[in-house]
């Protein structure tokens, strides 16, 4: 329970502070005391289901989207083939994904957590955090909900901004069919500052990148990537 109780109360704390709200302002929005909710968010208290659905009716979200508490299990996602029993991005219920933002000259990292509660085979529900990597630490959080798709060549995420549901991005990395930690795509849809169509390449691994000056060359724009793309007239992004 306390797993859960946590689980729950770093959600409210996220919502809460991507909306710029102050821990008093939340607890007038819901008729509580500003230490109570303060203990929801660390968890030290359980949250009841009233009140759940309160903070849920004050912060805009539904309320699914403080609930959605998964467990740690043993048990994988359903692969669409069985030759891909193996493949460890088939078997992983959280990526990490890695891209640089030139508009704001910083690095952004997210992570993507998988959930098995589709009926159709290959396709289950995922979330994404991104956040803004600056040099005291990790800012900006961006929430998204969606769903993955697996494929032989491809595994696509499709999420949606949950504050903003005009904000609607794509994700497409490579099944990488051995047995790799990483795997290269594009991360495209609506920039969050500007509203407007944007794209970029993308890092997505099973583990934790550092987030240095190498793994920034590896997300910048190349002049061979610029001359190809310039030939093609199409944003092309290669698995290495």
């Amino acid at each position: 329970m306390e797993n859960i109780n946590q689980y729950i109360g770093s959600k409210i704390r996220s919502y809460r502070k991507t909306q710029g709200l102050t821990l008093q302002q939340l607890a007038d929005m819901i008729c509580k005391s500003r230490a109570s909710v303060s203990k929801y968010e660390t968890g030290e208290i359980t949250v009841d289901i009233q009140t759940l659905y309160d903070i849920s009716k004050a912060l805009h979200i539904p309320l699914t989207h403080l609930t959605d508490y998964q467990p740690k299990s043993d048990t994988i996602p359903g692969n669409p083939r069985d030759n891909q029993e193996k493949n460890p991005f088939f078997r992983a219920e959280q990526l990490f994904l890695y891209f640089y933002d030139g508009r704001v000259g910083r690095l952004k990292d997210g992570i993507i957590n998988i959930y098995k509660t589709s009926s159709r085979t290959g396709e289950h529900k995922a979330s994404l955090s991104i956040s803004t990597v600056t040099p005291y630490g990790r800012s900006s959080e961006t929430y998204f909900s969606g769903n993955v798709l697996y494929s032989d060549m491809l595994i696509r995420f499709s999420f949606v901004n949950q504050i903003n549901t005009l904000e609607e991005d794509l994700l497409y990395i490579f099944n990488p069919l051995e047995a790799r930690d990483f795997s290269d795509g594009l991360l495209c849809g609506i920039s969050s500052i500007d509203f407007r169509p944007c794209a970029f390449k993308c890092l997505v691994a099973l583990k934790p990148q550092k987030a240095d000056e190498t793994l920034k060359k590896q997300l910048l724009l190349t002049p061979q990537d610029l001359k190809r793309w310039k030939k093609l007239n199409m944003l092309i992004v290669d698995n290495r």
